[in-house]
């Protein structure tokens, strides 16, 4: 709830156990049945199986997938829900290619690359690297915190931002004042 009365316009469920991020169905469908209207659920998984991602989408009714594994794009537009695909920034990444491939997408993700690890790393890119026909159809994330989102959103002009190591206390732990000046530091971006 303090990211919604902070301002933000999404809250992201991660559902990969290894995260220290990870929460239980249970959990979100409670969280979610609380949560104000037109504010978008969005469940992140990490090449799950069909039947795990099916289970959530019945439990939670979560509004939109975030796919951060290998998932091709056959295989993320069969769900039934809008989707989000996470590119890792690989030196190699070409990302007009891959928003060709990724084109049924509501939007893609970028997010800093790190071997072994599919995201949450805490690290940020080269934002230089993003083609500017791109910056508004892309969500940043990547070392996001209250210090660089202003620069960021100033620099990128992204579509939407995407936090979560940036706004907590501990791994797994989100901290209300860090949220809230997360928010301002987007806001002020934006001006």
């Amino acid at each position: 709830m303090a990211a919604i009365d902070a301002g933000a316009d999404a809250l992201g469920f991660v559902f990969y156990p290894p995260s220290p991020r990870h929460i239980e169905i249970s959990q979100a469908r409670e969280i979610i049945a609380k949560l104000p209207p037109f504010v978008t659920t969005v469940a992140l998984f990490v090449n799950a199986d069909r039947e795990s991602i099916a289970e959530v989408i019945q439990a939670t009714k979560i509004d939109l997938i975030q796919f951060h594994g290998n998932e091709c794009p056959d295989y993320c537009a069969t769900h039934g829900r809008p989707w989000i695909k996470a590119i890792r920034m690989k030196d190699d990444i070409d990302l007009l290619s891959a928003s060709k491939d990724y084109q049924q997408a509501s939007a893609l993700l970028l997010d800093a690359y790190k071997p072994g690890v599919p995201g949450g790393t805490g690290d940020a890119f080269d934002w230089q690297r993003i083609p500017e026909s791109m910056a508004n159809k892309i969500i940043l994330a990547g070392g996001l915190s209250a210090d660089n989102v202003a620069t960021a959103v100033q620099s990128v002009q992204p579509y939407a931002v995407d936090v979560s190591g940036g706004v907590e206390a501990s791994k797994g732990i989100k901290d209300p004042k860090k949220i809230q000046q997360f928010m301002r530091g987007v806001e002020l971006g934006q001006q």
